[in-house]
């Protein structure tokens, strides 16, 4: 049987699991809200950064990205910050839907796939 690790564990989902040398992140968001989606985008990259970080693995390893905005128009500004951040050497794979999220206030969700180095 493969050994689980669970980052963050909290009462309804864990931020990040680790399983046979894969890190799947659940879905970030910028909590501190009401933030343009340029600047929600940075908050949750770094976020992604430190939990990547804490399961042993780097942006560039990540294997996929599925990017949620809660309107399709925040997409230029998403990507801005995206282009900003993202390894210019090892790209992921990524995917960029329009879908309602939970709080009004969010703007940009990320969820990630990356395979552990440490």
């Amino acid at each position: 049987m493969p050994e689980i690790k669970r980052i963050e564990p909290g009462r309804r989902f864990s931020e990040a699991v680790v399983c046979d040398g894969v890190v799947y992140i659940s879905g970030q968001v910028d909590l501190a809200r009401n933030r343009d989606p340029k600047v929600q985008t940075a908050e949750v990259l770094k976020t992604i950064d430190d939990l990547l970080a804490k399961a042993g693995s780097d942006k560039e390893h990540i294997l996929r990205c599925t990017v949620y905005l809660s309107n399709m128009g925040y997409f230029s500004e998403m990507n801005q910050a995206w282009e900003e951040w993202v390894s210019k050497t090892n790209p992921p794979a990524r995917s960029v839907l329009e879908s309602a999220l939970p709080d009004p206030s969010w703007k940009v969700q990320i969820s990630t796939v990356a395979v552990v180095v440490d």
